[in-house]
């Protein structure tokens, strides 16, 4: 109970009713919900500009994960080039070379937990150590643009997992215990907008996960540090630090259309690729007892007034920014960037057209309007 009454001492606002009407704050006119990305956040930027540019651009964009990345870039920057630029950038390109693999991670006690998970049953079943069972470091900044002089070029939220728990908890029976607390990092009016909400993960179709009912917002988190406790996912990085409290990624919820919904009168969400079965899947129901496609089937079942197929994204795109490399003899995971800085470039060139040309796509179908998905498989087919 004390945990409950100290949230509510801040700028912070705890959201329980999971059926109550929006308030009288005014909603966005459209919210563009970007649903993770990982490394492939380029993409993003393509989409707003191609909305932008078909006379539909979204005034808020609500980010998850890598496209908290490229949702402070749209929103701290005034205009598509520069935005590009910066995408392209030295700096850019300088910090994604630097990510390094943490000291402590090694390549075979790595792959033996991921064999546990994957071969294992239970619902997050154990509290998880999300404080020392990591493989890379994370930088405690990220190169963004610095804020804006006259006020954002668009509103931002970015979604987020409060732990409620300390690393003295760590390995303990979780019981039916919730364990994290979703969180939603967004400017007074989002958050106005968000009140009297509870997590979509409230509803009793997920069943008995880790993930409170209530829904948390923040209006006192710098944009920048948002994007970089969203980008924390379980299992890459260690849990991040900010205010008193630890947080994982936007991996919590990537798919929050229900947020999008209660935020904008209309929302542009892509249908989306599913996950793997091996290693993405498993690292969902241990840490969070959800199963992340059955959350992906279900959002790309849902109605949303733009739809953009990205859905062939690791065809079309087929090599990652960031790659992982095994090193056997080593015994250590290592990442591998483009070999230089013209690789990078063209690379994100890359992301941004995909991007594009699937964001315009989108925005000219006519209302009603129907394509095929390039690449629907049975762990992605939408949920009627």
């Amino acid at each position: 109970m004390w945990y409950f009454i100290r949230m509510t001492q801040s700028p912070l606002h705890l959201h329980t009713d999971i059926r109550a009407a929006a308030p009288d704050a005014q909603q966005y006119q459209r919210c563009m919900v970007m649903a993770g990305g990982g490394s492939r956040f380029g993409i993003y930027l393509g989409m707003y500009a191609a909305a932008c540019d078909a006379g539909r651009p979204p005034d808020i964009l609500l980010a998850s994960c890598g496209s908290a990345i490229a949702a402070t870039i749209i929103r701290n920057l005034p205009d598509d080039r520069q935005r590009r630029d910066w995408l392209t950038s030295p700096l850019m390109y300088e910090f994604w070379s630097n990510l390094k693999s943490a000291q402590h991670a090694r390549l075979l006690g790595t792959l033996l937990r991921a064999a546990r998970r994957k071969f294992g049953s239970d619902l997050a079943g154990r509290i998880p150590d999300l404080f020392g069972d990591y493989l890379f470091d994370m930088p405690s900044q990220l190169p963004f643009p610095p804020e804006p002089p006259g006020g954002p070029a668009v509103d931002v939220a970015i979604v987020a997992g409060r732990l409620l728990f300390d690393e003295s908890e760590v390995g303990q029976p979780r019981g039916q215990r919730k364990l994290f607390a979703e969180t939603v990092f967004c400017p007074p009016r989002a958050a106005a907008l968000l009140d009297g909400m509870a997590s979509p993960l409230a509803d009793p179709r997920w069943g008995e996960h880790a993930v409170a009912d209530a829904l948390l917002t923040d209006s006192s988190v710098p944009m920048a540090e948002a994007a970089r406790l969203s980008i924390a996912d379980m299992i890459y990085f260690r849990c991040q630090h900010h205010g008193g409290h630890h947080y994982i990624g936007g991996v919590l919820d990537l798919f929050p259309i229900e947020l999008g919904r209660r935020l904008g009168a209309e929302v542009m969400m892509e249908f989306k690729e599913a996950f793997d079965q091996t290693f993405s899947i498993p690292a969902w129901r241990a840490v969070l007892g959800l199963d992340g496609n059955a959350r992906l089937r279900y959002a790309n079942g849902q109605q949303a007034d733009i739809r953009v197929d990205t859905s062939d994204v690791s065809q079309v795109l087929a090599s990652e920014l960031v790659q992982k490399k095994l090193h056997w003899w080593r015994n250590r995971i290592a990442l591998a960037m483009p070999f230089s800085y013209e690789a990078y470039a063209e690379h994100m060139r890359d992301q941004w057209q995909y991007g594009y040309e699937r964001g315009l796509e989108a925005c000219q179908l006519q209302a009603g309007q129907a394509r095929a998905i390039r690449n629907e498989t049975r762990f992605s087919m939408a949920l009627r």
